[in-house]
């Protein structure tokens, strides 16, 4: 039974009219291709998580400062994605949209950034210098600037276009996109490597593997979100008002009052995804270290090991990506009232694998604890924006709330790199260790799903079987 926000805000449980779904059902191609761009801009975000750490300290950052370099993605993040979400409320462009102009222009300053970055070890500067280290950090600022305003657009145009029916379906076929993003960011520097490209450079360069990755990246992001640009027609405002059941006399919220009438539903599932992004944050800054340590035991990073290290911890994440999208096809066909079962034990068992990584010192046997942290980040990319925009009543301003909602993913990840700091000398400067953290953040936040309490719009679980999209 759907509760107003005011009503949800106030954890009171009045009996109330179902909210009614005018949206009509989507072609299966057309998800698709609402979500065909996620693919390009999660490859972007892969390649920089799983090659920050290996980047900064092969320019020569010290391993007790990472967090500091960690600290500007969800930052830029935090900052922007409320933003957009905000002003796409706003915007409507005849011959683009609501939320493709902001893709748009998020996907070609993305690509210039990716350009970049990874030759901040090559301009001269010197290992270990400010100047190198400063030149990383500002395009590493600018680069998640970008990608969060590509970003954005396409969890909000599910939100827009997909009704609840099939709204499970759309945000597991998002999920699908992201992980096979990932999947060929990650075997990229790896898959370079076995072609001939080298793995190895000088002091303080970042290897040309992991470099033209990084081109071949941007390039796929551009026409990727190309595809989606061209072949994706949001609705336009007289039909999407009609369509969210939207009075002419509704208004549009201001950033401070939509996180004022949020639903209820928006704080229980932030307080799941705090836990869950703390444990992930750790993952992307320490996986390389700790491979290094724990499988080639060196910590040495111009070594071949370390290099090797850095390498396989992306064909790790391929496996990751491998299990998470074959998990979010999993997911897609979950009714609604299994949901939180199932994010509850896809988050157990992202726990167990970042768990195993602390004991595992064979580089093979890792492949299982990567297959348990897939499952775990295909549900976390599925099921939160399912809970949050069956739940939002307010139509008028589903993008406003959705950027808010973000927030919930970025500031667990500045808390735990600023938490770092202390930690990681307090644990003995052992990256394996951090990940042993990472296990148990996980397991809170499969523990504190069941204060979540998911909000649909129909009566009866007889509606809620998953989405068989009309073709």
């Amino acid at each position: 039974m759907a509760q107003s926000a005011s009503d949800v805000t106030n954890g009171t449980a009045k009996a109330a009219a179902p909210k009614k779904d005018l949206l009509p059902s989507l072609p299966t191609s057309t998800i698709f291709l609402i979500n065909f761009g996620f693919l390009g801009v999660q490859m972007a975000f892969q390649l920089q998580s799983t090659n920050m750490g290996r980047i900064f300290q092969t320019i020569g950052a010290d391993p007790n400062n990472l967090g500091f370099f960690f600290i500007l993605p969800p930052l830029a993040g935090m900052i922007v994605q409320p933003l957009v979400g905000y002003f796409s409320d706003r915007t409507w462009m005849p011959k683009l949209g609501r939320r493709i102009p902001y893709l748009l222009i998020g996907a070609v300053v993305a690509m210039i950034v990716m350009f970049l970055l990874p030759n901040a070890g090559s301009l001269g500067f010197g290992y270990g210098s400010l100047a190198a280290l400063w030149f990383g950090a500002i395009t590493l600022l600018f680069m998640d600037l970008s990608s969060n305003v590509a970003m954005q657009p396409f969890k909000m145009m599910i939100g827009d276009m997909v009704n609840e029916k099939q709204k499970g379906f759309g945000y597991s076929i998002q999920s699908f996109a992201s992980n096979a993003g990932a999947l060929l960011a990650s075997i990229f520097p790896y898959a370079l490597t076995a072609l001939g490209i080298a793995n190895v450079a000088k002091k303080g360069t970042v290897p040309n593997s992991v470099v033209w990755s990084f081109y071949a990246g941007a390039i796929i992001l551009l026409l990727c979100c190309l595809l989606t640009v061209f072949r994706v027609k949001e609705y336009d405002p007289v039909t999407y008002a009609k369509y969210h059941g939207i009075a002419d006399d509704s208004k549009k919220k201001g950033i401070f009052e939509a996180l004022k009438t949020a639903p209820k539903i928006f704080w229980t599932v932030s307080v799941v995804q705090f836990f869950c992004w703390m444990g992930f944050q750790y993952l992307w800054t320490y996986s390389t270290g700790a491979i290094a340590d724990n499988v080639w035991h060196t910590a040495n990073v111009a070594s071949a090991g370390y290099q090797a290290a850095g390498n396989w911890y992306g064909v790790m994440s391929a496996i990751q990506a491998i299990a998470a999208v074959i998990w979010a096809l999993v997911l897609s066909r979950v009714g609604n009232n299994h949901h939180k079962l199932y994010y509850s034990l896809s988050l157990i068992m992202g726990g167990i694998g970042f768990g195993s990584m602390f004991f595992i010192h064979d580089k093979y046997t890792l492949v299982i604890s990567f297959i348990l942290i897939g499952c775990a980040w295909a549900a976390m990319n599925a099921f939160p924006f399912t809970f949050l925009t069956n739940a939002i009543e307010d139509s008028e301003n589903m993008g406003t709330y959705l950027g808010l909602f973000n927030s919930s993913i970025c500031l667990p990840q500045i808390v735990a790199s600023i938490a770092s700091f202390a930690l990681f000398p307090l644990l003995g400067s052992h990256m394996p260790t951090m990940l042993l953290l990472s296990g148990i953040f996980m397991i809170l936040g499969a523990l504190s799903v069941g204060i979540v309490k998911e909000v649909w719009a129909r009566k009866s679980d007889a509606e809620e079987e998953p989405a068989d999209a009309e073709d």
